[in-house]
């Protein structure tokens, strides 16, 4: 990622003046990767790194008015989450609402799944020119999963 944008970035360098809107990364993680769970090791690692890797991007791209944030969202229902759930439901023999309430957002202290609208106005806020500061850091959107 960091090897696409900063040739580019450093060509328009003279076109954009240090901390102008040059450009933006916002990568999406997971609660996994500020937290572990059981038997996920690939996917937590997966997403530790990924928050790691975006920290290092934003320092290298910095100086280009680049910035580089991770959105970290708990569970949002997508297909993948309710492939998960049914395929929970079945290994655990209980019904897809138990595995719901009891197994993935048991954790989330809200107990309720993470819009994909609210993932698109924190990426739309940090597209924008009020999040031209705001780099490398971790945006955490879990329904208060982490901070227990």
């Amino acid at each position: 990622m960091a090897a696409a944008v900063a040739p580019r970035a450093a060509r328009r360098r003279d076109a954009r003046p240090l901390g102008g809107r040059a450009g933006r990364i916002i990568n999406v993680a997971s609660a996994h990767g500020l937290t572990a769970s059981p038997y996920k090791a690939a996917y937590v690692t997966a997403k530790h790194g990924l928050i790691g890797l975006s920290k290092t991007v934003a320092v290298e791209l910095a100086e280009f008015g680049i910035t580089s944030n991770t959105i970290c969202p708990g569970y949002v229902k997508t297909p993948l989450v309710d492939k998960q759930i049914a395929d929970q439901a079945r290994t655990h023999g209980i019904p897809e609402d138990q595995v719901i309430r009891e197994i993935m957002l048991k954790p989330m202290p809200k107990g309720v799944f993470i819009g994909m609208d609210e993932l698109a106005g924190i990426t739309a806020f940090l597209i924008g020119p009020h999040a031209r500061n705001i780099t490398g850091q971790t945006i955490t959107v879990d329904g208060g999963w982490t901070v227990q």
